[in-house]
């Protein structure tokens, strides 16, 4: 009977595929790997990001008026920002995520191997033969490496993917966030500003919508990001020397469809992600914490 994987793979689900070998290899919370640094640092990051780009929005306004360039510029501004702490968090997740797959790759003896001619075994197996438990390294353990091996700068090890991926996300989503959440109230023909205290569900459809559209525009560059930052190589998996190097191996070896790889994904997790930030913060948190308004 064919499991449940393969039957993923052959019905062209390359999300629902991944979803069950992770199930199957790691078990359910192998899906909520690299949660913990999540948590830790998607809240200044959304925080840097969105202040940010309030703050650019503000200083380039003139008489309450943004035109569209300077919305992308403000966008611009916010992306470079957030790099400070985005580098060094993806950097984690991703080891963390790519382990169960590393560690599943990894060969395990054979019965053939077993049976093999050669000199007659032991009684006692030898040390090196007894089984041994697999690793599995944590977030203090792959940041106390990096210190320790490259120093600080191997924390931002693909800093200048993190900024060709984040700066175009900005760019494309606060634009188009801001006209989005000013498009009902303009029609219901509010006063005054249409971005001051829009209703939570208004900021949260277009955060959604802003999301995923800005996710699945930058996902060729998401995939060249994460090729790079991950550090430690399958079998037969290629090590990259730049951005370009990747993007040429990639095109040549997995043709250029592989550069969407994981673009469900990411909308299905970013839309929900900045629905919910950009309605909270639009509640005016942010605004009253940054004195930006009175």
């Amino acid at each position: 009977m064919c499991s449940a994987a393969e039957i993923f793979s052959d019905c062209g689900f390359p999300l629902l595929d991944c979803l069950a070998k992770t199930v199957r290899s790691e078990g359910y919370f192998g899906c909520y790997r690299g949660a913990a640094v999540n948590l830790t640092l998607v809240t200044p990051e959304k925080a840097i990001k969105l202040a940010a780009n309030d703050v650019f929005r503000q200083k380039l306004s003139k008489d309450g008026h943004l035109p569209l360039w300077g919305e992308v510029l403000a966008g611009c501004g916010a992306g470079t920002c957030q790099v400070i702490v985005t580098t060094p968090m993806e950097m984690l997740k991703i080891q963390l995520q790519d382990a169960g797959r590393l560690v599943a790759q990894r060969p395990t003896p054979t019965s053939a191997q077993a049976v093999a001619p050669g000199p007659v075994p032991s009684v006692v197996a030898p040390r090196s033969a007894q089984p041994t438990p697999s690793y599995r390294p944590s977030a203090t353990g792959i940041t106390a490496e990096l210190l320790k091996t490259r120093g600080l700068a191997g924390l931002y090890k693909g800093a200048g993917a993190t900024l060709l991926r984040d700066v175009p996300f900005s760019m494309i989503y606060f634009p188009l966030f801001a006209n989005l959440n000013t498009l009902f109230r303009r029609r219901a023909g509010c006063q005054g500003d249409v971005q001051d205290r829009a209703p939570f569900l208004q900021s949260f459809i277009a955060g959604c919508a802003a999301g995923s559209v800005a996710a699945v525009a930058v996902t060729p560059l998401d995939v060249i990001k994460t090729r790079l930052q991950t550090l430690q190589k399958g079998e037969g998996e290629d090590s990259y020397r730049g951005i370009i190097d990747c993007t040429q191996r990639i095109m040549r070896r997995e043709g250029p469809l592989a550069f969407l790889k994981g673009a469900t994904c990411r909308a299905l997790v970013i839309a929900p992600l900045f629905g919910i930030a950009q309605g909270v913060y639009f509640l005016g948190v942010g605004e009253k914490l940054l004195g930006l308004q009175g």
